[in-house]
Parts: structure tokens; sequence; C-alpha cells
């Protein structure tokens, strides 16, 4: 008996060994990081996840290895982008933008590597869960939903005797099918003659203002449409020379010089994507049940460069658009936050 006791008190011991083992394995976790395209605020959301990782390190004792590429809106690439991740046996992916987002979802189902998205519109439109609440896979994330009935209170607070309004967007971008389904409807309600214009590359969005400047439309919609942001810098100028506001779904947007950017603080929306990285990876969190974390979509953010050469005032913007956002802050033009910045 007693030679069964100490063996049975070994193995506790081994067990015990074993699993203390593999705790200390896990302090260090391998994450896959993959970006859609070369943007603004996309950027912004990696680097602010990076840098609040690095904070969590240093409180919390653990390492991040993290692998980062950018598919630069190429499907093929992203697929292979995935693929290694897969390969270098990463310890969860993020991806951010929804086209992403899908991908590492349909490549995960079998091996069930825990998903972390970022900036994803419409996170149940797309399928990526079952609900917002408890997602219920593999998968979960943030996301950047955009109000587009408070960016039209916006348009009409600035010219109320807006009549003709241009929609832009990419229509093979999952995130902008609801927002512009939404402003067709906003648009029939008041009884405000549209028009849709589309680009799926940079030279078809630009052929599109050109489209929008000769048709004399009163403002341009677009909501956060990778597509166009990826565009923003080729046609911000011929817009603002037509005197045609462009309202648009994401400050990076305005950033690049379009008139208006509404919506989230992608710096702080990258910072929570980190946390909820923690959340799985270190604190052992579920995927299937951590909330889909949203945002008050309340900050318009004013190119005031181009808001001057349209014939705007900002304070008298700030003054008009007040009551339909929490705050109205001016920027001026730059090809990213850091430039702007320095």
């Amino acid at each position: 008996m007693k030679k069964l006791v100490a063996l049975v008190l070994s193995l506790v011991l081994v067990f015990s060994l074993v699993s203390l083992s593999l705790a200390e394995e896990k302090k260090s976790f391998k994450v896959g990081i993959c970006n859609f395209v070369d943007d603004a605020s996309l950027n912004q959301i990696i680097a602010n996840i990076r840098q609040q990782l690095t904070a969590v390190e240093a409180e919390k004792g653990v390492t991040f290895e993290i692998m980062e590429d950018n598919c630069n809106l190429d499907g093929s690439v992203m697929q292979q982008i995935i693929q290694n991740f897969i390969s270098s046996d990463v310890d969860l992916m993020v991806g951010v933008a929804t086209p992403v987002a899908m991908t590492m979802q349909a490549m995960t189902e079998d091996n069930q590597i825990p998903v972390v998205f970022a900036a994803v519109s419409d996170p149940l439109g797309a399928g990526l869960v079952d609900s917002m609440e408890k997602p219920g896979a593999n998968i979960t994330g943030t996301s950047d939903y955009l109000d587009t009935n408070a960016v039209f209170n916006l348009i009409f607070a600035a010219n109320p005797n807006a009549s003709k309004i241009a929609l832009l967007y990419n229509p093979a971008e999952d995130a902008s099918n609801a927002p512009i389904a939404a402003a067709k409807e906003i648009l029939t309600a008041k009884g405000v003659e549209f028009k849709e214009y589309s680009g799926s590359n940079i030279a078809e969005v630009i052929l599109a203002a050109d489209a929008i400047v000769a048709d004399g439309m009163d403002a341009v919609f677009t909501p956060t449409d990778n597509t166009i942001m990826a565009a923003e810098l080729s046609i911000y100028e011929k817009l603002a020379e037509a005197k045609i506001p462009h309202y648009t779904g994401a400050d990076s947007f305005a950033l690049n010089g379009a008139f208006l950017g509404y919506g989230v603080d992608y710096a702080n929306l990258g910072k929570e994507t980190a946390n909820m990285i923690v959340e799985i990876l270190v604190d052992g969190a579920n995927v299937a049940e951590v909330p889909v974390k949203t945002f008050d979509n309340g900050t318009a953010t004013v190119n005031t460069e181009t808001a001057a050469a349209i014939g705007f005032d900002f304070d008298a913007l700030a003054a008009a658009f007040g009551p339909y956002c929490t705050s109205v802050q001016p920027i001026t033009t730059a090809e990213s936050f850091d430039d702007l910045a320095q």
C-alpha cells in the first residue's frame, strides 16, 4: 500500500511539473496580423495593437512574437499570407478589415486557430458571428460600424439645399453594402436625388470622381470603403476644386484630403483589439464567448484645407455639426497620421 501511495504521489508531482512547464511555455505567444491595404486608419489600428501588446508584455511578463503582412487588396496574396501564418503555428490571427476576416474564418474552420478581426463594419451581415454578444465560433473582434443616418445629418446641416448626392463606393466590398443601402433609403425618404458611382481600383475611382464633377453633384458619400480610401489622395483635389464636399466613414479619408470623416477613433479601436488578444491568449477566454466590441460613432473630422477650398468656415461647420456628433476635430492633409504628427 505504501508503494502504491508513493507511486500516486510521484505521478501527481510529475503531472504538476508538466503542467507548470506548459504554463511557463505559454508565456510566449505568436500572433499573425494581416492588413487588407496600406490605409492610414488600418495602419493606425496595427500600430496601436503593437503598442498595447508591448505595454502588456511589461505588465504581465509575457512576450508576443508578431508576424505582420499586407495583401494590398490582392485575394491570392491574402490566402498565401494566412497559409504562412498557419504553417508557422501562430497562436492567434488578426484580420484587419472584412475581406481578411472572412478569409481567415474560412481557412481556420478545420484548425480552429483563434481569429480576432479589426475594423469589420458589419460582422453579422458578413456572416462572421452568430451574434454580437456570443460570436459562437473561433472568431470575434472589433467593429467600426458606421451610423449612416448621422453622416447624412451632417450633409444637410452643412447644406440644407443639397439635392443631388453621389454615392461613391466599391460594390465588391462587404463593408460598403449595408451603409449604401441605408443611404438609399434615407435619401429616398427625403425625396433627394442620388446616383451611384463605383470603382474597384484607383484608376476606376478617379474616373468615377471625374463623372461626379461632370454631373455637378452637391455632395459625395462614401462609407468605410478601403478601395475609395486608397484612392482618396488621387481624387480629393478635383472634388474640392469643383466645390463638392466628400463625406466619408473614417478620419483617414479626411487626413488624405476628403472634406469630412465621421466615425470611430481607430487608435482606440486598435488598443481594444489588442486587449481582446490578451483576453484570449493570456487570460484564457473562450473566443466563442468574447463579445464583439463596438464604439461610439461620435467624432466628425474636418479637413480645414479642403473646407476652405470649398468655401466653408471651420467654426461655422463646428457649430452646424455640433448637435449631431460628440465632437468636431480639425485636421490637415497628410499621407499618414505619423506624417501629421511631425
